[in-house]
């Protein structure tokens, strides 16, 4: 099983940025990606944005241009810079690890809350 942490939610003024940081241990299996999810009340749960087992990386439509995944695999790290921030984007945001090229999450962590307003 995966062992992820989710940290750097906070308040943040709409068109600001924020970053997201995850560690993550125990993701070895070429079955699994690394990546975000996203959850706000009332609504579908959205996979946001991933690496794939090839390092290339998905996103969601509606983040792409704005939010870049990035890791650190030397210190099990992964990142969520989100840059022009909607209020669309606030929601509780999960470091997960789903299975390769999926949304599905098989380990997520609690979660970190991020809240965009004007």
């Amino acid at each position: 099983q995966a062992h992820v942490a989710e940290s750097g939610g906070g308040s943040v003024q709409t068109g600001g940025s924020r970053r997201l940081v995850c560690t993550v241990f125990g993701v070895t299996s070429s079955d699994l990606c690394i990546g975000w999810f996203r959850q706000a009340p009332g609504k579908e749960r959205e996979g946001v944005a991933r690496i794939n087992s090839d390092g290339s990386t998905t996103y969601a439509d509606s983040v792409t241009g704005r939010f870049t995944i990035s890791q650190d695999k030397a210190n099990n790290t992964l990142y969520l810079q989100m840059n022009s921030l909607k209020a669309e984007d606030t929601a509780k945001y999960y470091c997960a690890a789903f299975y390769t090229g999926t949304w599905a999450a098989r380990d997520r962590g609690q979660g970190t809350q991020v809240t965009v307003s004007s």
